[in-house]
């Protein structure tokens, strides 16, 4: 197959490691930089053109949009779309999951479990905010930020107060969330690909930080999962119609809740701490999945 990777840099390992395990499973794999790419929207016939040549007709593309570029990003896999190559991961769900807000809308709707949460932009009653989520300590999150960037704990009624009058300020939507003390400062990322969990790891913050990410110190290792955090990880992908995903779950004392849904997981973290290779997993999938839609396209 001859497949592209949208990436803004081909040095990442994610990207890296995606070309490298494409090409041994005998692919044609092209990395092609998102915002270099530019379209003709009203043509009869449309392409992607790259460096002013059209790219060639590929059999499928692994969208690596990052969270700034979400909005131009969408945009160059609609276009993919419109010429019936198939995305990993359609432009329509990875704009649902970079939605924070509309992602646990979404998620709460399926009944998938989830810390409560209040969203906010200028609370006439900051104290209730506080009290309808359980009171302090609270998590307070920009509902741009990503990596951990725009996300403070409050960890007293006053500390929380005068955090989200900081944001209002700032003329910031918000989100504040219940704390989950039991999970003691760790988080689990599950990998999700074709609807199953192909691996998982616990993030542990360091000490003195509540925000497990590993761009933020923390640590990962390999981790088993009960029934109930297995299924609530692939549940969630559904409700977002990811085909790849990675799920960050609590583990609180009212069962697994999701924190969040990533469209463009990195698989460095998860590959180091689970030995497994990730990257020919999701090529395994490509293979099966572009297969069966040549074949449903045969019979037609």
């Amino acid at each position: 197959m001859r497949i592209a990777i949208l990436s803004r840099n081909a040095n990442l390992y994610s990207t890296r490691r995606l070309k490298e395990a494409g090409e041994a499973r005998g692919h044609e794999v092209d990395i092609i930089d998102t915002l270099h790419c530019y379209m003709d929207i009203t043509s009869n016939n449309p392409t992607v053109r790259y460096k002013g040549e059209a790219l060639p007709q590929y059999d499928a593309i692994i969208p690596r949009i990052g969270a700034s570029i979400t909005f131009y990003g969408t945009a160059v896999v609609r276009q993919f779309e419109m010429m019936n190559t198939f995305s990993i991961n359609e432009s329509v769900a990875i704009s649902r999951s970079r939605d924070k807000l509309r992602s646990l809308q979404l998620l709460s709707r399926k009944g998938i479990g989830l810390p409560r949460t209040g969203f906010a932009h200028q609370p006439d009653n900051v104290r209730d905010l506080i009290k309808n989520v359980g009171g302090a300590p609270v998590v307070i999150k920009l509902l741009e930020g990503t990596q951990g960037i725009g996300v403070v704990l409050g960890e007293t009624q006053k500390a929380a107060e005068s955090i989200i009058e900081a944001f209002m300020g700032l003329n910031a939507n918000i989100l504040v969330q219940e704390f989950i003390k039991e999970a003691g400062g760790a988080d689990i990322r599950c990998l999700v690909v074709g609807g199953k969990v192909i691996a998982a790891m616990k993030r542990q913050a360091a000490e003195g930080e509540f925000r497990s990410n590993l761009h933020r110190g923390g640590t990962a290792e390999i981790v088993r999962l009960s029934a109930a955090e297995r299924k609530t990880a692939v549940d969630a992908a559904k409700a977002m119609g990811l085909n790849m995903c990675g799920v960050d779950i609590l583990r609180s004392n009212n069962g697994p809740v999701v924190m969040e849904v990533n469209s463009s997981p990195g698989l460095e973290g998860i590959e180091t701490a689970t030995g497994k290779d990730v990257a020919s997993m999701v090529f395994q999938f490509l293979e099966k999945t572009t297969r069966t839609s040549t074949r449903t396209k045969g019979k037609g």
